[in-house]
């Protein structure tokens, strides 16, 4: 059906494919569709603008439908300007009449239109990945603080970005850490980013992951998963960290760990995880062997300092789709995949559908919880309510035919006791 709502998307004749795109994820993402069932009969969102920058794939777009059944009023930029699936955003507009401003490989300007027109909007509910909503709004466009309720953000990126708005006092207005959520983190960041991170080093460079030496820059759960698929393909895994705890972790798991000065001088392939600034860096290019592969799969394209890298080159020139090649001052080769960007939702699709099912149910009743609970809620950080998170796993487990054990009346009372010792 057509759309009166304004638009920016690259093609609306995508839309057919991006629709049997979207039906394909919505067959993975049973909780959501739960959720959707109900919001379509019980209005919890009627009357609410809400304003979504997230990644644009088919998981989002079931995400996006599910609040437009529960009544509310959905615009979705691009929280990425390589994240974006075309037809995807084609189908929201043409298909589910959800107004969406989002173009795979967007300049920079477009990028920041895009989240202008989001804000444009006037959301009482923000939905972020990244928290770049969050940022214009506490920027340039103070007054319409005021009109938010809440907000949600979806990274981990996003969430040290508002800690640190809290810690300044200066957050406009309270926000669910959605990335915080265990049925988010302990899931979408390590079974979730492990895979389409691999996923997306395969699809740009179609090299082999067995034998070669993987560096993976920060142990955190996106850490964690990117390690342990590598290391189911063959790969060896070398860990750098910052944190004594999380080293030490990787350490018990198996993994060998090291600065990245030494990593730099043996690693094959570079995966940054980190959510921090230049994290591989000049010196670390200097050392690199010929032909050493670079990625992220943290949210903003800073983990690798690119500039130095450009400085560095002699030429440049694109390899393959996804792949820039840059040519040292000593003849050697260094392959830079996806501008830096989220390799993942760059050069390949995402997390799967079937991940995306539980952090986007955590969205989804981050969204009704915040309204149902509007008058009390604060300006600080929220954790999704423990309620949400367990409702959630009893879902996808029922879901997915899982039965387990439930505390029988004396356990209970045992466990909340203190007066029967041994």
């Amino acid at each position: 059906m057509a759309t009166t709502k304004r638009n920016d998307v690259k093609d609306l004749a995508l839309a057919p494919e991006g629709i049997r795109r979207i039906e394909w994820a919505d067959r993975q993402m049973p909780v959501l569709q739960a959720i959707r069932e109900r919001f379509e009969k019980e209005q919890p969102l009627a009357g609410y603008r809400v304003s979504a920058c997230l990644h644009v794939t088919t998981e989002t777009a079931n995400l996006m439908r599910t609040l437009k059944a529960g009544g509310a009023d959905v615009v979705l930029c691009a929280s990425n300007p390589l994240s974006t699936q075309d037809d995807v955003a084609a189908a929201l507009v043409d298909e589910y009449d959800i107004s969406t401003f989002a173009i795979k490989g967007e300049d920079n300007d477009t990028y920041y239109s895009h989240i202008e027109a989001a804000v444009d909007h006037r959301p009482h509910i923000t939905m972020d990945d990244g928290a770049d909503v969050i940022g214009v709004l506490h920027s340039h466009r103070r007054e319409q603080l005021g009109d938010v309720i809440a907000g949600t953000e979806e990274t981990t990126t996003g969430v040290i970005r508002l800690k640190a708005l809290e810690r300044d006092g200066k957050l406009g207005f309270p926000v669910v850490a959605v990335n915080e959520a265990r049925t988010k983190h302990l899931f979408d960041n390590r079974y979730g980013t492990g895979q389409s991170t691999i996923d997306g080093i395969i699809r740009a460079t179609n090299v082999l992951l067995a034998g070669r030496a993987m560096v993976v820059a920060g142990y955190g759960w996106c850490g964690r998963g990117v390690a342990m698929r590598a290391k189911g393909m063959g790969a060896h895994v070398i860990v750098t960290e910052v944190d004594p705890m999380k080293a030490i972790e990787a350490v018990m798991d198996g993994f060998q760990v090291m600065t990245m000065d030494r990593a730099a001088l043996v690693g094959d392939i570079f995966v940054t995880a980190t959510g921090d600034k230049s994290v591989i860096a000049k010196q670390h290019f200097n050392v690199m062997k010929d032909g050493a592969i670079l990625a992220n799969t943290g949210h903003f394209n800073v983990e690798i300092d690119i500039p130095a890298l450009r400085a560095l080159a002699a030429s440049t020139r694109h390899a393959r789709e996804f792949v820039e090649e840059f040519v040292l001052a000593d003849g050697r080769r260094v392959y830079l995949l996806a501008d830096g960007r989220l390799v993942n939702l760059s050069a390949a699709e995402g997390h799967p559908a079937q991940v995306m099912d539980m952090s986007f149910a955590n969205q989804a009743l981050s969204a009704e919880w915040v309204i149902q609970n509007a008058a009390s809620l604060e300006r600080t950080v929220y954790v999704v309510p423990k309620e949400i998170d367990d409702e959630i796993a009893r879902l996808k487990l029922a879901t997915m035919g899982v039965d387990i054990d439930q505390l029988t009346e004396e356990q209970a009372k045992y466990l909340a006791s203190w007066d029967e010792g041994t």
